[in-house]
């Protein structure tokens, strides 16, 4: 998929949880969440949107689902990223590797490993 869309902030801290376990149900992932727990309805509510959005499926055995990933992290990680360049960067990945060299403190390690990761593209 080319054009996955936007997650809410809560939708991808559940999605987290799918890519970590791969196959799971929403009590699994209530049980992988800190004190307190969100209410049970809460995350169902959250996995049937991020179902009916292409994010994951489910298999149903009996009365319980089981949910799965249907997007990679990686997919959505990308998408994500290009969608962040063109909004704020204007399509240029030059411009975000600058805007974080000006802000961030980088130390010459990570510099070394970001330009052996650039040279390995060419």
């Amino acid at each position: 998929m080319n054009d996955l869309r936007q997650l809410t902030k809560a939708e991808e801290e559940i999605m987290q949880y799918f890519w970590q376990m791969d196959r799971c149900t929403v009590s699994d992932i209530i049980a992988q969440m800190d004190e307190p727990k969100p209410p049970h309805s809460s995350i169902s509510t959250i996995v049937r949107i991020l179902e009916r959005k292409g994010f994951v499926g489910h298999k149903a055995y009996g009365r319980t689902y089981e949910y799965f990933p249907l997007i990679t992290k990686e997919s959505y990680s990308n998408q994500s990223l290009n969608k962040l360049v063109n909004d704020y960067f204007e399509g240029s990945f030059s411009g975000l590797v600058s805007f974080i060299a000006q802000e961030k403190d980088i130390d010459l390690k990570e510099v070394t490993e970001l330009m052996d990761i650039l040279n390995k593209k060419k």
